[in-house]
């Protein structure tokens, strides 16, 4: 969604990781599935100086690979829904075997896949309809009904709100009990400096 080079557009997601923290954005997702290892690795590293700079709160978490997110200084994982329930023990135990505590977030399809979740943030998809695949295919949303539902069974964990979100709907999920919402294309543009 970057215009330029790999390098090009790298360079520009960590100046926009940068943005996000200034403008008090909580998390921030690393969410680079085509990139080798040691590639993510530096873009997370570029990533988390870039939100330190800014001494802000905002936590960086990488999809998927703690070992790769503890070595970046990142402050946690982002599991996708088709992780196996003990990856979040695994992320936890990468992150204690060095003396720090891992933040671990899980993707969640349905209420069923929240009760089951072991993580301290949870995200919830799709609420709205999301253009979801290069075909342009839309996956159904769940609806804030659903989005309710989940954020009332996940109790003291906090869900995002994801697929489908514009500044135009961000305040109904919020209204339905999320903590706050997730998105690409929402936080590639200004809009999301209206949310707050």
């Amino acid at each position: 969604m970057l215009a330029g080079s790999d390098l090009e557009q790298q360079t520009a997601l960590v100046v926009l990781a940068g943005n996000w923290a200034r403008g008090g954005v909580d998390y921030i997702q690393v969410r680079e599935k085509d990139l080798a290892e040691g590639d993510l690795l530096v873009l997370t590293q570029r990533i988390v100086t870039a939100v330190r700079v800014e001494g802000r709160e905002t936590k960086v978490l990488v999809n998927g690979q703690a070992a790769v997110a503890l070595e970046a200084g990142a402050d946690g994982v982002h599991l996708p829904g088709s992780a196996p329930g003990s990856a979040a023990d695994e992320a936890r135990g990468i992150y204690r075997s060095a003396g720090r505590e891992a933040i671990v977030s899980r993707a969640c399809h349905s209420v069923e896949e929240v009760r089951a979740a072991d993580a301290s943030l949870i995200v919830f998809a799709p609420v709205f309809e999301k253009v979801d695949t290069p075909a342009g295919d839309a996956a159904a949303g769940r609806g804030l009904g659903a989005l309710s539902e989940a954020c009332r069974t996940a109790g003291p964990v906090p869900v995002m709100a994801l697929g489908g979100v514009t500044r135009g709907n961000a305040a109904e999920c919020v209204a339905a009990g999320a903590a706050g919402v997730a998105g690409i294309r929402l936080f590639l543009r200004d809009e999301w400096r209206s949310l707050r």
